[in-house]
């Protein structure tokens, strides 16, 4: 494999680099200069409107998360290692996508590739082709069954719709199934009793060329809400290193949609959404089209406390044409789920359920050099799981097993066990330990793949998926420790070590210049995840976290496959928000993160900074944003040059 360096171009010089330093120096300073006056002068009815309310640090605490036992529970006392970017996170980082949102969490790892393509993981891995991160918005799951990842350019909400996102760093697989492997994104969006009345933004600026937004929310009567939206977008182009050309991404899309909560009884509930979207890759001299549509219904039924019943079906169609590898692919998916949780005596919870997808996948290649065969798959994967949680010592110690067994169509018969333990002595302490096996299923890239031998040239190898192809796995054991010393700091500490096996590689059949998918790759890796939020005062709030990572993988015998295609990760991670109100109605907000090199192709690590400064008046809110702020542009994986990126966005809410 050819090697690509990267290093600092001559524009890069001390001077520039003392500039930079000076920015972002001067922002921090100005926010710590004014914190005083903040302090004395910033009163609550600055932000009375409730969709400026501020979560205080003992509010997320005690927040019901569901990703990591499918039921609610508090997030001070869930045995994994989970971090909730809320709201207030998203809104004052000046994210415009649901990818920009995902590196507010420390415990994911986030590149991007080009204008629209970004490369997204949990705990290594971190390829194009990813495919160990279960990802879902509202309960439906996102990951596409040709390569088992995600087109993240597709999978996008309005940012000022969504409540919460959950992510959890480790495997998930009891509950969730396949690819739940490293971790688990769970995007949830705002009720519709939340969202009344009219929000109308736009924003225009160098790389987010223009965006407007329209949501409408209302209720026909006590029991029932909705809310009604559009979004459109546009972004330019990246460019290529080390020539500076033109990269030919710039793209745009259209999204809109609509959600509806009714709740007729005290116990009954009933949500409905749905959704659609159409966009365009402007590539030279094609461009590639991507659209599709998806419609979810949940009715849940509360018995008690302690006991409901839940029916979820969804619908997802999506299609795309990637003019660069000349692959049309159209996906049908139809997904039914079932979830019964109830109480067995007072120390027991036991949480199960059952559910069936169907999906019809439909592919084409315009040149036939290489493509998928059969070009068209029906793949159906049936579920089941259990788990029970068991309590004792007045709640202090909460031990929790269970197992998720499968069938698919790739795979055959699959167990996902899970035992976890959690220890919280008082509020302010919980310390738990977990051991989970989780599998990634085949995708049809590794079984249908097909580079036909006579579009081969005399002399050089074809490529064949795997007829053989079985399910990768891992076994992870996960220790951690979560503490709030004082009202106002959260701190939270865990440490993994993970065992794979069965890990994807490509082999070359004895004596042919024939390759085929085989599973030749096998390894470990260990790492520590570290988080905190801190309340400096009522008015300043900082959240951030490190990361180490360590990555070994080896050949099985007999096999010869470059490994380094299975990720390309950094070792260190870190990153800092501060969220500071200033007197008279401004705002102050500064992400900076920092990614250490990449070793296999070579990738300088970067030091970047986001910074917004916005100004609210009653339902009017103007802010400035700067992106990578630190340099005129980086690398942070493959070939393409990220630029620094400015935008002026008003926003409205009646």
């Amino acid at each position: 494999m050819k090697t690509v360096r990267f290093k600092y171009t001559p524009a890069m010089d001390q001077q520039h680099i003392y500039c930079r330093f000076s920015t972002f120096l001067l922002l921090m300073l100005l926010s710590l200069s004014l914190l005083p006056l903040s302090v004395k002068g910033q009163e609550d009815s600055l932000y009375q409107p409730s969709y400026l309310k501020k979560m205080s640090l003992e509010e997320l605490m005690t927040i019901e998360v569901t990703s990591v036992s499918k039921k609610p529970e508090k997030l001070s006392e869930v045995a994994s290692a989970i971090q909730v970017i809320t709201q207030e996170d998203i809104r004052r980082s000046g994210a415009t996508s649901i990818p920009e949102a995902l590196r507010l969490a420390p415990n994911l790892q986030v590149a991007q590739l080009n204008s629209n393509a970004w490369i997204i993981s949990a705990r290594g891995f971190n390829a194009a082709f990813s495919n160990k991160l279960l990802v879902m918005i509202d309960g439906r799951t996102v990951y596409s069954p040709l390569f088992a990842g995600v087109f993240w350019d597709v999978q996008n909400v309005l940012l000022e719709d969504v409540e919460r996102i959950e992510v959890i760093s480790g495997p998930g697989g009891t509950l969730w199934g396949a690819n739940a492997v490293n971790g688990i994104i769970n995007i949830i969006t705002k009720n519709t009793k939340d969202t009344k009345g009219l929000y109308a933004s736009v924003a225009a600026g160098n790389f987010l060329k223009d965006f407007a937004a329209l949501r409408f929310g209302g209720q026909i009567d006590s029991t029932f809400t909705y809310r009604v939206y559009i979004q459109q977008q546009d972004f330019n182009r990246t460019t290529l290193y080390p020539s500076g050309n033109d990269n030919n991404d710039a793209w745009g899309y259209t999204l809109g949609g609509f959600r509806t909560d009714w709740k007729p009884t005290a116990t009954n509930s009933l949500m409905v959404q749905g959704n659609l979207y159409d966009g365009m890759q402007k590539t030279i001299p094609e461009k590639s089209p991507m659209s599709g549509q998806n419609a979810l219904a949940r009715w849940t039924h509360d018995f008690s406390e302690r006991s409901s019943l839940s029916l979820q079906g969804y619908f997802d169609r999506t299609y795309r044409r990637d003019v660069p590898s000349t692959i049309t692919d159209q996906l049908e998916t139809y997904d039914l789920d079932l979830q019964h949780r109830f109480a067995l005596g007072k120390h027991q919870n036991i949480v199960w359920g059952a559910g069936y997808r169907y999906m019809h996948d439909k592919t084409k290649n315009s040149t036939l050099f290489v493509g998928f065969v059969p070009p068209d798959r029906d793949m159906n994967l049936y579920s089941g799981f259990i788990q029970d949680e068991i309590s004792a010592f007045n709640n202090h110690i909460k031990f929790t097993i269970g197992s998720k067994i499968q069938y698919y169509t790739f795979s055959d018969f699959s167990l996902q066990p899970s035992a976890r333990l959690a220890w919280t002595p008082n509020i302010q302490h919980t310390v738990w330990a977990a051991c989970s096996r989780a599998i990634r299923a085949p995708s049809r890239i590794d079984v249908d793949y097909n580079l036909p031998t006579y579009e081969v040239p005399p002399g050089f190898p074809n490529v064949n998926g795997g007829p053989n192809f079985v399910s990768e796995k891992v076994i992870a054991y996960e220790i951690g420790y979560r503490v709030q010393p004082v009202n106002n700091l959260l701190l939270s500490l865990a440490m993994f070590y993970n065992q794979y096996d069965d890990l994807y590689s490509v082999e070359a059949l004895p004596g042919t210049l024939t390759f085929e998918i085989q599973n030749g790759t096998e390894g470990y890796s260990n790492g520590i995840e570290f988080y905190g939020r801190y309340e400096a005062f009522k008015t300043w709030k900082l959240r951030g976290g490190y990361t180490y990572f360590f990555k070994e993988l080896r050949n099985k015998p007999n096999r010869t496959y470059d490994f380094a295609a299975l990720g390309n990760d950094p070792e260190h991670q870190f990153l800092l928000q501060s969220i500071l109100d200033l007197p008279a109605n401004f705002q102050l907000d500064v992400t900076a993160r920092y990614t250490s090199s990449r070793p296999n192709p070579y990738i300088i690590d970067y030091f970047t900074f986001d910074a917004r400064l916005a100004y609210v008046f009653k339902q009017l809110e103007f802010s400035i944003v700067g992106q990578n702020l630190w340099q005129e542009r980086h690398t942070e994986i493959g070939t393409t040059y990220i630029p620094q990126k400015f935008y002026a966005k008003l926003t409205c809410r009646f």
